[in-house]
């Protein structure tokens, strides 16, 4: 049975900086395709960044170059390093990870969920200005 297990989210400053971790078990990291989304309450699950089968990293706009998405695959773990935190980043964040090898970049690889099988149970990041 496979379990994501997020940890890292709690309150920050705004300008600060999280590096959140998603823990797999059952699953191997290794050329798989991993992803991290957020959610505030009534709205939807966006895409934040995506790591493809292929190693190559995408993110959304709106954290392009402020965070980082990356993965140890020795410890079947993946991360997201959150730096220059805004109020706006404030959202419960959800790692994500594929059963099937996926290639896709971009705005294409951060955004669909339905690409995901497997869901951490979410770690609350809040961000106060």
């Amino acid at each position: 049975q496979v379990q994501l297990v997020e940890s890292g989210g709690e309150p920050v400053e705004a300008g600060g900086s999280l590096n959140l971790s998603c823990v797999a078990s059952g699953y191997t990291t290794g050329g798989k395709n991993l992803g991290w989304f957020r959610q505030v309450p009534g709205k939807e699950r966006e895409g934040v960044a995506n790591l493809n089968s292929g190693g190559y990293d995408s993110y959304a706009d709106s954290v392009k170059g402020r965070f980082i998405i990356s993965k140890d695959n020795a410890k079947n773990t993946f991360y997201l390093q959150m730096n220059s935190l805004k109020p706006e980043d404030t959202a419960m964040y959800y790692c994500a990870a594929s059963q099937r090898k996926l290639y896709k970049i971009g705005s294409f690889a951060v955004s669909n969920a339905g690409d995901y099988d497997y869901w951490g149970q979410g770690t609350q990041v809040t961000v106060s200005s």
